[in-house]
């Protein structure tokens, strides 16, 4: 089938015509191959394998061959079959002067894994973890000069665009490459690896906003799989689900994404029974399972977690997702953190970032490490980053806070900590730091708001109150309410100080002072404005019933 012909026959968001479809896929997956474009022939198969299969009358011709095919033919023979051996500099040298797209194309991109094979091989006879950060693929400058002038005369295909717009993105060229993305997305729209290309370059959703993309049922797939990657899932679960009921039910590809979704959300057992249903459907596939091994290693299920590593070993021993499995880049930045190996630990990290640049860990990872130097605009910037790819994870949201603070911006470290609140703080900390904010402020009565607001929260959880902090609240309430002069909920929270190691001599103390004061006849004040309490009865086994409006940090809230 003739580019052209692609190009109109994937043209629509209709899903009415599913016998159609699976002839474009089966097309694109044959013409990917001959490329050597392996990932995207698999992608186009695996969904095709989905569908019911085609009659033998159905079946798409094989493509149309033009002169210069003809033309091309031997060399090109010759060439993929050293490319398809990883003898990238032998292929390319025997497709020199190919004029059609197809050989072109091979030969452009031989040229270019030459680059890559030579930059790997590199990186691994490098003396040190500095030194691998600066191996770079030599032959992207010249791919690009002779790409630009091909795209210039307008003389590339999708195929083509799409190895331009790679070698771009290489060159740290992003506005440009997406753009080029774009293109290639609208010359071939049935080439899933320029969509893929494209998720992995756009950061927002204000970015997809202004993306000018072709009108066609590949664009369903591409917006689900974006929507993963920004995590806006319940937007990707309803477009999953109805990819599902146009007819995709038996898609490995889908199944897993849904999984990655809720795994996402922590949504922890629903996303473990998708995983263990795709296993079974699909018992030797590796692509997901560094994510499945994340939540068996969350729920503590150690055998199953073995069970995985033990058998992906004996699948591929060296692939990344099993890498990952066993210990990948991320985790090893975490042991060179132990270690105290602070530049070995960086380049872990960064290589986890090239593997996945949406690896969050490796990001907050590499913000840890520079905290540990002592590079708070370091630590800033990978906490932001590691932020934007979790905004909802009051982890990220706390780290921020403390990197502002040690920064001196309070107002922003604020923010930072009531949003960490306001998101479901996991480790139950925001609001003590936004309390020692306000008390480092003065701002007496929004630092009694938090810490009310904490010990609230705390009981409510059903916790075990064995945290250091609680004490530290009840310290601080109890003061401050004997400055309000309210004698009974000074004397509520002094007792309750007296449960802890650490208070217990203050609050007894403070009790002595405020019987005196009863003794002396002085009265509870009246005048004070208090909009908040802590029950009068309040004990270790009793839940604080009264509950505090929210803060008022309008100014300051996100």
């Amino acid at each position: 089938m003739a580019a052209g012909a692609m190009v109109a026959a994937a043209g629509g968001s209709d899903f009415s015509d599913l016998r159609e479809i699976k002839k474009q896929l089966l097309s694109v997956a044959e013409r990917s191959r001959e490329r050597g474009l392996q990932h995207s022939g698999k992608w186009a198969a695996e969904l095709a394998f989905a569908l019911e299969p085609l009659p033998l009358s159905e079946l798409p011709p094989p493509p149309v061959l033009t002169e210069e095919d003809a033309r091309d033919l031997d060399a090109y023979t010759l060439a993929k079959s050293y490319f398809d051996l990883k003898e990238y500099d032998r292929a390319a040298y025997f497709l020199q002067g190919c004029k059609s797209q197809k050989a072109y194309f091979l030969y452009m991109y031989s040229r270019y894994l030459s680059g890559e094979k030579k930059k790997d091989d590199e990186t691994v006879d490098s003396l040190g973890p500095l030194e691998k950060g600066q191996v770079k693929n030599e032959a992207l400058r010249e791919l690009r000069v002779e790409l630009s002038k091909k795209h210039k005369a307008q003389e590339l295909d999708g195929f083509g665009l799409y190895l331009y717009g790679v070698v771009l993105r290489k060159l740290d060229l992003v506005k440009e490459a997406i753009d080029v993305f774009v293109e290639a997305a609208h010359v071939l729209p049935l080439h899933w690896g320029a969509w893929l290309e494209l998720c992995n370059l756009i950061t927002d959703k204000e970015m997809l906003k202004f993306l000018s993309l072709p009108d066609t049922w590949m664009k369903e797939f591409f917006l689900a799989h974006i929507y993963t990657e920004l995590q806006l899932i319940e937007e990707a679960l309803q477009k999953y689900q109805s990819l599902i009921d146009a007819g995709f039910s038996k898609s490995t590809y889908i199944i897993s994404q849904i999984a990655v979704a809720y795994h996402n959300i922590r949504d922890i057992d629903k996303a473990l029974s998708i995983f263990n249903e795709l296993r079974k459907q699909d018992p030797y596939r590796i692509e997901n399972m560094d994510t499945f091994s994340n939540l068996l290693y969350v729920r503590g299920m150690k055998p199953e977690l073995s069970y995985l590593a033990h058998n992906l070993c004996e699948i591929d021993k060296y692939r990344v997702e099993t890498c990952c499995v066993i210990g990948a880049w991320t985790l090893m930045g975490h042991e060179y953190m132990e270690m105290k190996n602070t530049s070995a630990a960086i380049q872990a990290y960064r290589h986890a970032i090239e593997v996945n640049k949406r690896d969050y860990r490796a990001w907050y990872g590499l913000g840890q490490t520079y905290e540990i130097l002592k590079m708070p605009f370091y630590c800033l910037y990978y906490y932001r980053r590691a932020h934007q790819l979790r905004p909802n994870d009051s982890r990220m949201l706390v780290a921020l806070g403390e990197c502002y603070e040690k920064l001196n911006q309070l107002v922003e470290a604020k923010k930072c900590y009531w949003r960490a609140y306001a998101v479901g703080d996991v480790e139950k900390m925001a609001l003590v730091k936004l309390a020692k904010l306000h008390e480092q402020l003065n701002e007496s009565e929004q630092a009694a708001q938090c810490y009310i607001k904490y010990i609230q929260d705390i009981y409510s959880c059903g916790e075990v109150v064995e945290h250091l902090e609680v004490s530290t609240a009840f310290r601080y309430l109890a003061q401050y309410y004997f400055k309000c002069k309210l004698w009974d909920e000074a004397s509520a929270c002094a007792q309750k100080c007296c449960a802890f190691n650490d208070t217990r001599e203050e609050g007894k103390a403070l009790l002595r002072q405020i019987l005196q004061l009863r003794n002396q006849g002085e009265t509870s004040s009246t005048d004070v404005a208090a909009p908040f309490f802590l029950p009068a009865s309040l004990s270790a086994n009793n839940t604080p019933t009264r509950r505090v409006s929210p803060l008022n940090l309008s100014s300051v809230t996100p």
